[in-house]
């Protein structure tokens, strides 16, 4: 009797308009997106290999936890991490990469507040035990950029380019209480200078190489 092919690893890449791949915005409405292999997770993909099955889940405008007063409550990364976490089942590992969609002054929080908000998420995936595997996904937690206020998105992101400058250390702080594994973004890439909030293709290269190689360490 053959024996059955071994399952690949699954790693669902959860997170917003950057993980969607938006290209940097030049006008409001600007709906241009890389291909697949250009953004990030599709990078990390060719750089795993046919072990690993990357599963994309990108939405523009998504926050942490937060209805959006204005696009709509389908943008809260908490509802849509639960719907998600049911959808794609069994997962082994959960990159989350959010935060820079609450920096917007509609949302009128810290960077603490932010922070808090993504262990949030960080909790969630950790307490969904798996029917199938019996276990908990493991997490890698990206912090995003700084940004800088520039472009059309300047007054909507007023304030909060000093804000993410602090993501970096916030985030590691939730990665170190919540056991997980762990990635400041803003150490490979910028964002560009065009909008301020979204990646260049090169800078997706980069990224997407970096959290493959993270990722990698979770098999060894």
């Amino acid at each position: 009797m053959s024996e059955s092919p071994q399952r690949q690893k699954a790693v669902l890449c959860f997170g917003d308009s950057n993980t969607h791949g938006s290209l940097p915005m030049e006008f409001d409405g600007d709906k241009r997106r890389l291909g697949p292999a250009e953004r990030w997770p599709g990078i990390a993909s060719q750089a795993l290999g046919p072990e690993w099955k990357i599963i994309e889940d990108g939405l523009p405008g998504r926050t942490t936890v937060h209805d959006d007063p204005i696009e709509g409550a389908h943008k809260n990364g908490l509802t849509g991490l639960r719907i998600a976490l049911e959808s794609h089942r069994p997962i082994d590992l959960v990159v989350i990469k959010l935060g820079t969609n609450d920096l917007k002054t509609r949302y009128a929080v810290s960077a603490l507040d932010i922070a808090k908000s993504v262990e949030q998420l960080v909790m969630m995936v950790k307490a969904a035990i798996d029917p199938e595997t019996n276990r908990a996904c493991e997490v890698l937690l990206v912090a995003p950029p700084p940004i800088a206020e520039t472009g059309w998105f300047e007054q909507m992101f007023l304030g909060g380019a000093a804000k993410s400058a602090q993501f970096g250390v916030q985030y590691a702080e939730v990665a170190d209480r919540q056991e997980c594994g762990f990635l400041d973004a803003g150490t490979i890439i910028r964002s560009s200078p065009v909008d301020g909030i979204h990646f260049d293709a090169d800078e997706h290269r980069k990224l997407g190489l970096a959290i493959a190689q993270r990722i990698g360490r979770f098999a060894e």
